[in-house]
């Protein structure tokens, strides 16, 4: 599995369940959700890196 691409940027706000990112495996392409509402604090893979189970793709900041 790799990542593809980010749809937003750090510091854009996102609602819980916005497209904000893309991850292949061979033969499809996959959606990832924000998974709460909230401003994207962080992004911690970028085009092309190997995904792995356990990594953290992003950080989503909740609002209060």
């Amino acid at each position: 599995m790799t990542f593809s691409l980010w749809h937003v940027r750090v510091g854009d706000r996102v609602t819980e369940g916005d497209r904000i990112a893309e991850v292949l495996i061979p033969g499809a392409t996959f959606d990832v959700p924000a998974p709460v509402s909230g401003t994207l604090a962080e992004r911690n893979v970028q085009a092309n890196d190997p995904l792995t189970p356990d990594i953290v793709l992003g950080v989503v900041q909740e609002e209060d």
